[in-house]
């Protein structure tokens, strides 16, 4: 039985813990939050949960693994201090706001024998989780470009802009994707509403093998948007979030025919022509399970199991070296940076 604390039970808190309740082979043993009202919402819903306004009480010997759900800022001095108590940590999405801060916690979770683990809960969203099948299949043929857009009217954040809140989750699903890190970043961002936070964010990534990719983000869009399209040389893909049919997979694309086969090989555009194709229209079955669930479960397994999870702290500095970046081009005017 691992037995759990929970430090910060505010907007993503409760779904947190609600899926951590849900889990096998463990407990929430304490809950810990500042504010009286959501300390009454875990006291009213969650009778058997202690809760305090003191984070220290979630570093005491009866908790074996501790759960940061607080401001992003934030994320970083609460994990380093749980580990250096020799907890296990899940830290909310991103890792950290700086590399350094994420390398930092890496070496000492190494050094202390416990396991890191970032919430990015899109690898374990089964629509996510199929694209990643179709591009391996090679039944897209050579993956093209990718582009997410991840938009809502709300919730406006005061701590940190859009790039920070919303494109974690994007830049995860890209890596996991692709199975790589993209080398250049360059981003463009405008603050509306709050003066130097920005609001909306239009991010280009470079990946390797010529594959490029684009993010948009955004709390101040008419919609809510949750959709991202892979356009391969032999398929196109289409996961959207908010429909019924999760994933579409277009037969669709263009291929190079001899105008005359005696011409040889295609070493000028005279000597062949682009022929579009354009095929049926699946809908493959996903059989849905929250991803929340599933990554608070395998958080609790690794820990029983003593192994690493599938988004392990490496995962997480990706994450922030490609954000991190980003945030140096919007700084730089868009310039394009390359990914250290």
């Amino acid at each position: 039985m691992v037995n759990l604390g929970l430090i910060g039970c505010g907007y993503w808190g409760p779904n947190l813990l609600r899926n951590f309740l849900s889990c096998n082979n463990c407990k929430v043993k304490k809950v810990v939050d500042l504010d009286e009202k959501n300390l009454k919402y875990v006291n009213d819903k969650y009778p058997d949960i202690i809760t305090s306004k003191n984070y220290k009480d979630v570093f005491k010997k009866d908790i074996d693994a501790v759960i940061v759900a607080t401001p992003a800022r934030t994320h970083f001095n609460f994990a380093k201090e749980a580990i250096a108590r020799g907890k296990h940590v899940f830290v909310e999405k991103p890792l950290a706001m700086k590399s350094k801060e994420a390398i930092k916690l890496i070496e000492l979770a190494k050094t202390k024998k416990v396991n890191l683990m970032p919430g990015h809960t899109f690898e374990y969203n089964e629509a996510v989780r199929e694209l990643k099948r179709q591009i391996n299949s090679a039944s897209v043929g050579k993956p093209y470009y990718l582009y997410s857009q991840r938009l809502n009217f709300g919730i406006v954040r005061e701590d940190i802009n859009a790039l920070w809140n919303l494109a974690p989750h994007d830049v995860s699903i890209l890596n996991y994707l692709l199975g790589s890190m993209p080398q250049t970043v360059s981003c463009k961002a405008q603050a509306f509403l709050q003066k130097g936070i920005e609001d909306v964010i239009f991010m280009t990534l470079h990946y390797p093998k010529d594959v490029l990719a684009h993010v948009q983000v955004s709390w101040l869009d008419p919609n809510k948007v949750r959709r991202l399209t892979v356009v391969g040389s032999e398929k196109m893909l289409v996961y959207d979030d908010m429909a019924d049919s999760k994933i579409q997979i277009f037969d669709k694309g263009f291929t190079k025919q001899n105008i005359k086969e005696s011409l040889g090989p295609y070493d000028d555009f005279g000597k062949y022509q682009l022929i579009k194709h354009a095929g049926d229209v699946i809908l493959p079955k996903i059989n849905f399970v929250e991803p929340l669930k599933l990554e608070c479960q395998e958080f609790v397994d690794c820990i029983a199991e003593g192994r690493k999870p599938l988004t392990d702290g490496e995962n997480g500095l990706r994450v922030v070296r490609v954000l991190e970046a980003a945030q140096k081009s919007i700084e730089n005017n868009g310039k394009n940076i390359i990914i250290k």
